[in-house]
């Protein structure tokens, strides 16, 4: 598949968009959108950011960049070359430049927006749009491949480097640092150590230094496709009873995998994962964290919650992070018509064996050192 056909597939899903909504364009400034639209070109500086400097407009007829001439030179040069797309520009240091930019663009046009863009407000879009970026096509699943395949390096090579008296923020330099020579943007980033652990869900790295156990998190980007895993390391016998948590945390996420079809809704999977954790001795541990979700061009799409009504679909990724208190078993997959397939392939790290329902599973363990 080729870029081009790759964008004609997406135009086509914003027409049938447009077309229900009674609308003549949308107007996407959104990170996840543009990326998604133009197979990941960057419309950012400030990578702390949910919506980018440059906006995309695409109507039934193509699609027009609205950028100013300081990005405007390196999108259409180098993230935008091959694309066919329109360029409308305007100065940065006209106060009034964007404004009337963007009602040129905009004007007699019925248009939705991701965002407030120029101090326009637009009726926004809805959540039927973020449903076209979820179905991911064959170029976009083998990008996703290579990301997947290349975080999980990363951060598994970071967790084979730690060393007790390392702090956290050491830990983070160094995920980082391996995340971004493969050209990854981290979105995420945590370390904990020790007791910290067990203690916070969501541990920020901080100085303390790391005695027996350490888990490193991330969620990193590249061409907008954000890979999410954790990775545990353990130093002398891993003890019986944190042993007994990660089989846990990986029994729900086989639960997880085994629901995971093309067809049954969120709901049902976070149903089963709650018996998952029940039938492994763990009945409470899923309200100190979500599960996960579906993932793609945002960390998490959308997040499995009790009742949601949400149809899983073919060729759509997902991330699973069940958590028991002291560890997390967490990956990056894809949900097909055949199954599920974990989209950085095997990568030597320790395997836990887990199993629900008749089918087994080898899943990501904790590294003994």
């Amino acid at each position: 598949m080729t870029p081009a056909e790759e964008r004609q597939i997406k135009h086509q899903r914003v027409v049938g968009y447009l077309d229900t909504h009674d609308l003549d364009g949308v107007l996407l400034s959104r990170r996840c959108n543009f990326n998604w639209y133009t197979g990941g070109a960057r419309n950012y500086v400030a990578e702390a950011c949910d919506a980018g400097n440059s906006a995309l407009l695409v109507e039934r007829a193509g699609a027009t960049v609205l950028a100013n001439n300081t990005e405007a030179p390196r999108l259409a040069a180098e993230d935008l070359a091959a694309a066919d797309l329109d360029f409308q520009t305007f100065d940065y240091y006209d106060a009034t430049g964007a404004g009337k930019a963007f009602d040129a663009a905009l004007s007699g046009k019925r248009v939705a927006a991701d965002v407030p863009a120029a101090g326009r407000e637009l009726p926004s879009l809805d959540a039927m749009f973020d449903r076209l970026r979820w179905e991911l096509t064959p170029a976009e699943i083998m990008r996703y491949r290579a990301v997947c395949r290349d975080v999980a390096e990363a951060l598994e090579a970071a967790a084979r480097t730690a060393e007790p008296g390392r702090s956290e923020h050491d830990l983070a330099g160094e995920t980082a640092l391996r995340l971004r020579a493969a050209g990854c943007t981290p979105w995420l980033l945590l370390v904990g150590t020790d007791e910290r652990i067990a203690a916070y869900r969501h541990p920020l790295p901080t100085d303390k230094r790391l005695e027996r156990k350490a888990m490193l998190v991330t969620c990193a980007e590249r061409g907008g496709l954000v890979a999410a895993m954790t990775r545990l390391v353990h130093f002398g016998a891993i003890p019986d009873e944190l042993a007994e948590r990660h089989r846990a945390a990986a029994t729900v996420t086989a639960a997880l995998l085994t629901a995971m079809r093309p067809g049954r809704t969120l709901g049902a999977l976070f149903a089963e994962a709650q018996a998952a954790f029940r039938e492994a001795g763990f009945a409470d541990e899923w309200r100190a964290l979500h599960v996960g979700g579906s993932c793609g061009y945002l960390p998490r799409e959308r997040k499995a919650a009790p009742g949601d009504d949400t149809a899983v679909l073919a060729d759509q990724a997902f991330a699973w992070n069940p958590s028991v208190a002291g560890t997390k078993c967490e990956d990056t997959v894809l949900c097909t018509d055949e199954g599920w397939q974990r989209l950085s392939g095997q990568t030597g790290w320790p395997m836990e064996a887990a199993a629900w329902k008749g089918e087994s599973f080898e899943l990501p363990g904790i590294l003994s050192r």
